[in-house]
């Protein structure tokens, strides 16, 4: 079998891409650990200014494993609960790394999107899909609650009504449903998916990036934040971004009429 998660840094964007096609991208160990260290490095290395999250072959990510959920369902219950509570641990280890990478991050799907699939594109801070994106959070046809973040993000995104929907009747929709419900940015023809994806990344790896970073981090925190606690993180976090290069730099493109040139630093 080929490496479960393969990693390309290329113009200060990287790729990873979940590389399991035959088997639909699923979720299986060495696929969650792999991105768990694709992440943990996009968050180390100075040159990542972006990341795009894929998947190869036909589809995105068909959900969990269910051949290894199936092995661990012939335990008995205790061993059972305890073989899911730490692989799961592992899975959410991956998408804590997804909203605290202070770099944007990009997913771009295609095929199914299912499941802990569909968990982890509402975890990216973008998403592109193709036309022929199939989406479904999918956990009850199974018997089972969302794991991956679902629960967290898919009310946010939609709203609690909708969310209730799209959870408990695990229904499938399209990608223009997902495009008016808020769970992707853009939805482009099939063949066009990847330049439209590299277009956005170039985009985002080109900017300022540690004020994108703080950006991404102030909007997650006003979730949970008063008004006074959000005031005074912008204030810290602008006062941060003052500091840096790419400010200076963005200052005087503006006084001088010019397009910033952005340094990441």
């Amino acid at each position: 079998m080929p490496d479960a998660v393969t990693q390309n840094v290329s113009d200060g964007v990287l790729t990873i891409t979940m590389n399991w096609p035959d088997r639909l991208n699923v979720l299986g160990g060495e696929m969650v650990d792999g991105l768990a260290n694709a992440f943990g490095r996009a968050g180390r290395d100075p040159d990542v200014r972006c990341v795009v999250l894929q998947g190869a072959g036909k589809h995105f990510c068909a959900g969990g494993d269910i051949q290894l959920m199936q092995e661990w369902v012939a335990m008995d219950v205790d061993a059972r609960q305890e073989q899911f509570r730490s692989f799961i641990s592992r899975f959410h280890v991956v998408v804590n790394g997804m909203q605290a990478l202070s770099k944007p991050v990009v997913a771009s799907v295609h095929g199914a999107v299912a499941g802990a699939g569909l968990s982890i594109t509402m975890g990216s801070d973008l998403a592109v899909a193709a036309e022929d994106a199939v989406f479904t959070l999918a956990y009850i046809k199974i018997g089972t609650s969302p794991d991956g973040g679902g629960t967290y993000g898919l009310p946010r995104i939609v709203g609690l009504k909708r969310a209730m929907e799209v959870a408990m009747l695990g229904d499938r929709f399209d990608a223009e449903t997902a495009l008016s419900l808020g769970l992707v940015n853009k939805v482009v023809p099939a063949e066009e998916r990847e330049r439209e994806t590299r277009a956005l990344a170039a985009r985002l790896a080109e900017g300022p990036t540690v004020a994108l970073g703080r950006t991404k981090a102030l909007l997650h925190s006003s979730l949970t934040s008063d008004l006074d606690t959000q005031l005074d993180r912008e204030k810290e976090s602008f006062a941060r971004c003052a500091a840096t290069e790419d400010f200076a730099e963005g200052l005087n493109a503006f006084m001088e009429k010019r397009a910033p040139e952005f340094k990441g630093r």
